[in-house]
């Protein structure tokens, strides 16, 4: 299955903390999350409230940096952050990472086969996607 394209994309998480503190995490998340990406971030700002910024930051930076790596391996397709779906590693079940394209556009089929990577340490995300065609 030949590859289509690979995206990636590394974040500093202290210029992500920065834009939180002025715009406010709840903003960012509603922008460039899908709505299940969405329910799960708010499950976690409820627990930790938002004086856990770093753990917050993380979550929304790994998803920044995972949907930023997606739209370079699916050029020329051009997906909306809210068309690219990132459900992380499930320690329970083993799980690994998957990413899911649902373009809501009718002029857009869903992208092959997706695969992602993500790192983070200390203050860097890192992300890496291969589009993958079936």
């Amino acid at each position: 299955m030949p590859i289509l394209g690979i995206g990636v994309d590394i974040l500093h998480l202290p210029r992500l903390i920065s834009l939180l503190s002025r715009r406010g995490s709840e903003a960012f998340a509603t922008r460039i999350l899908s709505s299940q990406e969405l329910r799960t971030f708010q499950l976690l700002a409820e627990q930790h409230g938002e004086d856990e910024t770093k753990r917050i930051a993380q979550f929304l930076g790994v998803r920044w940096a995972v949907k930023e790596a997606a739209y370079k391996a699916l050029y020329p397709i051009r997906p909306t952050w809210k068309e690219v779906t990132y459900l992380s590693f499930n320690g329970t079940t083993g799980v690994k990472p998957t990413l899911v394209h649902h373009p809501v556009r009718d002029d857009v089929g869903p992208a092959n086969k997706l695969h992602v990577s993500v790192s983070h340490d200390g203050d860097y995300v890192y992300a890496q996607v291969i589009a993958e065609s079936t």
